[in-house]
C-alpha cells in the first residue's frame, strides 16, 4: 500500500487536534477522543457550542479568522475540520509554513464551491446529474430544476425546487448554480475513511429520507445491496484521486433504473454516519481521528444486523431541553439518545439524534419495524408539541 507524502514526512506523535468549528460533529469525537488519548482543541465563535464542554481548550473567534486559526495552530499537533466555513485562500499560507491540515487544503479546495465540486467528479469519471453555471442558456432550461447555493449552503438552506423560468429568473445570480432535478427512487449515503498510509475502509450504504432538504431518518443497511459494490469503488476511487486523510460523507441518488448519481461530498463526518456511534465498531468520529492522528482505520463492521436513527429537529423558536420527550424516547428498547446540548431551539435545526439498533434476520421484517419505529419517534417529538412543548 502506498504511503502518502504527509505520511512519509510525519515525524511526531500527535497528541492533540484542532477542530476548526464547535457544533455537535466536533462535540460527538469527545468519547473516541479520550479513548485514543488525545485532546480537542476548539475554535468557535460562541461560547455555548457543544463542543465547548468536551474541549481541552478554546479559542472563540470565528470560524474563517486567520489569526485565530494560527493561534489554534500553536496548540496543537495538526488541524481538521467540523464545516466547510473556512477562507482556504487565507489559511493556505499556514499550510506553507508546515502548519498540517487533515484533510489537506488542496484536498478541499475542488470541494468547497458546489459547482466546482460537481465538475471535479465529472472530470474524474464518477456519475453526477447534469448541472450548469448560473446564466448559460437558461432559456432552453426544463423544470422542475434544482438551484444550489455554491458556498455555505447546508440543511436546507441554499437549496430552492424551481418550476418555471420566471421563478428562476427572479433568484438566479452568479453565487448559485443549476443542477438537474432527479426523481429519484431513494437517496443514499455511505461514511468512508482514508488514512496517512491510504488504507480506505467503507462503512455499509444507508438509506437517506429528506424532509425540506433536511435529513430526517437513516435506515442501515439500504435494502439494494447489489448496488453496495458500485458505491464503494465510487467512496474508493475518490478519496484515492484526493488523496484524502480523514472522513467523508457522500450523498447519491438511486434513479428508478437503478443508476447511481452523486449528489454531493462532505469533506467531514456526516449526518448519515451518526448511527455508527451504537451500531458499528468504530464510530465515524473514532475514525476520522484515528486517520487525522496517523493511527490504524478501526473495522466498520455493524455490531447489529441494523438500525434506525431519526434526527430531532426544531419545530418552535425558544430554549427547551424537551426533558419529557428525551424520557419518552429512552424507554423504546435499544434505543440511545443523543443530546446535543444547544440552548435554543428554531424550526429544522438539529438539536439531537435517536438510534435504534435492530437484529431482525429478514431484511423485509426490519424495514417494516424500522419505519414503526421511525414514526414512533417523531410521534412523540412532533406530535405531542402543543401539550409538553413547555416542560
Amino acid at each position: 500500500m502506498k504511503m502518502t507524502q504527509e505520511g512519509k514526512n510525519q515525524q511526531k506523535k500527535i497528541q492533540r487536534v484542532g477542530i476548526i468549528g464547535g457544533g455537535q460533529l466536533a462535540w460527538m469525537m469527545a468519547n473516541a477522543a479520550e479513548k485514543l488519548a488525545v485532546d480537542l482543541i476548539i475554535q468557535t465563535p460562541h461560547k455555548n457550542d457543544p463542543a465547548v464542554s468536551i474541549a481541552k481548550d478554546i479559542i472563540l473567534a470565528k470560524i474563517d479568522d486567520p489569526q485565530a486559526t494560527n493561534k489554534l495552530a500553536n496548540s496543537c499537533d495538526v488541524i481538521t475540520f467540523e464545516n466547510e466555513f473556512i477562507n482556504i485562500d487565507e489559511l493556505s499560507n499556514m499550510a506553507e509554513n508546515n502548519v498540517i491540515f487533515r484533510p489537506s487544503l488542496s484536498v478541499l479546495k475542488p470541494l468547497l464551491d458546489k459547482y466546482e465540486q460537481l465538475c471535479y467528479l465529472r472530470d474524474l469519471g464518477l456519475p453526477v446529474p447534469n448541472f450548469s453555471e448560473w446564466g448559460k442558456e437558461i432559456e432552453s432550461l426544463s423544470f422542475p430544476l434544482v438551484l444550489k447555493a455554491r458556498r455555505h449552503g447546508y440543511d436546507g438552506q441554499g437549496t430552492f425546487i424551481i418550476k418555471d423560468i420566471e421563478s428562476l429568473k427572479s433568484q438566479g445570480n452568479s453565487e448559485l448554480f443549476i443542477q438537474e432535478f432527479i426523481p429519484f427512487d431513494r437517496e443514499v449515503a455511505v461514511i468512508a475513511a482514508r488514512s496517512v498510509t491510504g488504507e480506505v475502509k467503507v462503512y455499509p450504504v444507508v438509506e437517506t429520507q429528506q424532509e425540506n432538504q433536511v435529513c430526517r431518518r437513516v435506515f442501515v443497511p439500504d435494502k439494494n445491496l447489489e448496488l453496495a459494490k458500485e458505491i464503494e469503488a465510487i467512496a474508493h476511487t475518490l478519496l484515492n484521486s484526493l488523496e484524502v486523510v480523514g472522513v467523508f460523507g457522500i450523498e447519491m441518488f438511486i434513479t428508478k433504473d437503478k443508476k447511481i448519481l452523486i449528489n454531493e461530498i462532505a469533506p467531514r463526518t456526516h449526518n448519515s454516519g451518526h448511527y455508527t456511534l451504537d451500531a458499528c465498531e468504530t464510530s465515524q468520529f473514532e475514525q476520522h481521528l484515528r486517520a487525522v492522528c496517523g493511527f490504524p482505520l478501526g473495522s466498520t463492521t455493524l455490531k447489529v444486523r441494523g438500525a434506525v436513527m431519526v434526527n430531532l429537529l426544531g419545530y418552535e423558536f425558544g430554549e427547551n431541553p424537551y426533558l419529557t420527550k428525551r424520557e419518552m424516547l429512552e424507554k423504546i428498547p435499544d434505543a440511545s439518545v443523543w443530546w446535543y446540548g444547544k440552548t435554543e431551539s428554531r424550526p429544522g435545526r438539529k438539536l439531537g439524534h435517536v438510534t435504534v439498533l435492530l437484529d431482525e434476520e429478514n431484511f423485509e421484517t426490519m424495514r417494516r419495524e424500522s419505519e414503526a419505529i421511525a414514526n414512533q419517534i417523531e410521534n412523540i417529538w412532533y406530535s405531542a408539541t402543543r401539550s409538553v412543548n413547555r416542560e
